[in-house]
């Protein structure tokens, strides 16, 4: 693979527009812009996540393949017309999310973001996710959007949700359980 970028800055984004994958330019805050910017948050949330040394090597393999799918995820966002995202994706995504959660115990409270330094970057991953669904659910009334990639933000945020319970209970955390009743 060659060189990808020779220089950082181009000065193309001074007047507030940006270059979509196609060479097409539009305005930065684009309803497209904002949907495939709030994927790479996502991507970086994770990235925080994968930064805790707490986390177990099969969940570290599984975020890292989820890291790779988010990148081709937002260039499929950034270039109109562009397939990248399969269903494939997602049923590798239902996969794993099936094998992670068979060993946990059944919900019967609301859990809160917390329990370990790893599993609350993973809900904030999660919540990340779930707002990079709406800005693509968003851009889906004004644009073409294929409904996989819909369909694996969806997903992808269930999936981060048993793997944080799974990193609350690496780091012999507990889940944080919402409580009505606090007296």
């Amino acid at each position: 693979m060659g060189k990808r970028l020779s220089k950082i800055y181009t000065r193309t984004g001074d007047d507030g527009t940006t270059g979509l994958g196609d060479g097409t330019r539009v305005a930065k805050d684009s309803v497209r812009v904002d949907a495939y910017g709030t994927v790479d948050e996502a991507n970086s949330a994770i990235g925080v996540t994968l930064a805790c040394a707490s986390v177990p090597q099969i969940i570290a393999d599984i975020l890292t393949e989820v890291q790779h799918d988010l990148f081709e995820l937002g260039g499929e966002l950034c270039i109109p017309g562009h397939s990248a995202v399969t269903d494939l994706y997602v049923e590798r995504l239902e996969s794993e999310l099936d094998g992670l959660n068979k060993d946990l115990p059944a919900l019967e409270e609301f859990i809160l973001p917390g329990g370990s330094q790893a599993a609350a970057a993973c809900h904030l991953a999660r919540t990340i996710v779930r707002r990079a669904e709406r800005r693509v659910t968003t851009l889906t009334a004004v644009e073409t959007v294929r409904p996989e990639v819909i369909h694996y933000l969806n997903r992808l945020s269930d999936l981060l949700f048993v793997i944080a319970r799974v990193l609350a209970r690496a780091e012999n955390g507990q889940e944080v359980l919402w409580k009505r009743d606090r007296s």
